[in-house]
């Protein structure tokens, strides 16, 4: 049996300019334009113009990751993955993908999530750094007592820890043992943390707006790494994940119990085929980072779905 997982990457993707190749597609350019009226920012400028600080910007990034990987998933074409999951905000891309929102309610939802996380962001001066190598207990125990959270497990021999900038800091000098490597994140804030906390009411309001359905695809989510086959629970659990860990190394737990044999991860690919390159040995991957990959994307599809 051959099964595909498509998957979204999280805030920290977005480069300067990622979003210029794609405007080029049919339908491509009205399609953010659209959007952008919908929501209030102007995703072709920001993908295509602007700089790294403009989308380090937590408002910012978090749409055009959603946006971008939802005009990357539609280019494949037609296509039926044998199950979908995203990480961070890519959760949002990967539920609409999934049939749970509408395009257009998960650029008007992610776009209160950015804004009400960067608002959660600037009570307090906070950030996030990548640890490479270790072991996961040695390093949760050594987070822990730097009052830090380990936000992001994301299995592979990576752990993402936020908090304080004084408590990075901390960090920077006094590595958990075994860790090769400490490096800070593209992001504004202490995502999935007590930090968060503020941003959890807002998003529950604006998930009162939003058309729900069950998933047409098997959705597999941040929270435990469980299959989620009811709508109203996807939302809620989208809800509540800003303000708690992203556990990506169960989700690919799941990916091996379902038999997962193929990954794509749509663009801006790349950080989520690293971690499947090292954790899911044996299955084929393949980041889609411009148009130039889709065709390669297209003929995985062919094969292992």
């Amino acid at each position: 049996m051959r099964v595909l997982v498509l998957v979204a990457p999280g805030q920290g993707a977005q480069t300067p300019g990622f979003l210029t190749p794609w405007l080029d597609l049919p339908g491509a350019a009205d399609r953010l334009a659209a959007w952008s009226d919908a929501i209030g920012l102007d995703l072709a400028h920001y993908g295509t113009q602007g700089d790294a600080d403009a989308i380090r910007d937590t408002a910012v990034a978090q749409p055009l990751l959603v946006a971008a990987g939802l005009l990357s998933a539609s280019a494949l074409g037609d296509i039926t993955p044998g199950a979908v999951a995203g990480h961070s905000v890519g959760e949002i891309t990967a539920a609409a993908y999934a049939g749970v929102l509408t395009d257009d309610d998960a650029l008007r939802f992610v776009r209160k999530r950015g804004l009400a996380m960067a608002d959660a962001a600037a009570v307090t001066e906070t950030g996030m750094a990548a640890l490479l190598g270790g072991d996961p207990d040695v390093t949760v125990a050594h987070l822990e007592k730097l009052g830090l959270t380990p936000a992001n497990v994301n299995g592979a021999g990576q752990i993402v820890a936020a908090g304080t900038l004084e408590q990075l800091a901390a960090l920077a000098e006094d590595k958990p043992e075994g860790v090769r490597k400490v490096v800070a994140l593209k992001v504004a804030g202490a995502f999935h943390t007590e930090h968060m906390a503020p941003a959890v009411a807002k998003l529950e309001e604006a998930a009162g707006d939003l058309t729900v359905a069950d998933p047409r695809l098997t959705y597999v989510s941040n929270r435990d790494g469980k299959v989620v086959a009811d709508g109203t629970e996807v939302i809620s659990r989208l809800v509540g994940q800003v303000a708690n860990p992203v556990r990506w190394d169960l989700c690919m737990d799941t990916f091996q119990e379902l038999g997962v044999t193929a990954l794509i991860e749509v663009c801006p690919g790349g950080t989520l085929t690293g971690l499947a390159k090292r954790a899911l040995k044996g299955v084929k991957t393949l980041a889609v980072k411009t148009p130039d990959d889709l065709d390669a994307a297209r003929t995985l599809v062919a094969e292992y779905s």
